[in-house]
């Protein structure tokens, strides 16, 4: 269950969670991950978007309007972050969402991976 901690303009879900969302409304959801070029290449949720955190406010008109926003990094921060970012450039909070045990949970669950420059 989405969980919102005070003063945080998203919510944050766990990669299982993450994963539930996906499959229940795939057309109106996509995952960002805002890793490091290095860290991408060692394995990523199957078919995210990835804009590295520190390219995040130049690239904003690459994300998806009107979707939920599944911000991953490795532990939770950066992607924290980012939905910060997105939520300064206009994005609607109640689309944000932060999940905050990142790619080795993700991909530890048995999640879709791909690894190097794969989608």
């Amino acid at each position: 269950m989405p969980r919102q901690e005070p003063g945080e303009p998203y919510f944050r879900v766990d990669s299982v969670e993450a994963k539930q969302m996906l499959d229940a409304d795939p057309d109106n959801t996509a995952v960002v991950d805002v890793r490091r070029p290095d860290e991408w290449v060692t394995g990523h949720a199957t078919g995210a978007i990835h804009i590295e955190i520190d390219d995040l406010m130049g690239r904003l008109d690459e994300l998806p309007q009107g979707k939920n926003l599944l911000f991953i990094c490795a532990a939770g921060v950066r992607s924290g972050l980012a939905c910060e970012f997105a939520m300064a450039g206009g994005f609607d909070p109640a689309t944000l969402f932060n999940i905050e045990d990142g790619t080795p949970s993700w991909i530890a669950a048995g999640n879709p991976t791909s690894y190097g420059n794969d989608p």
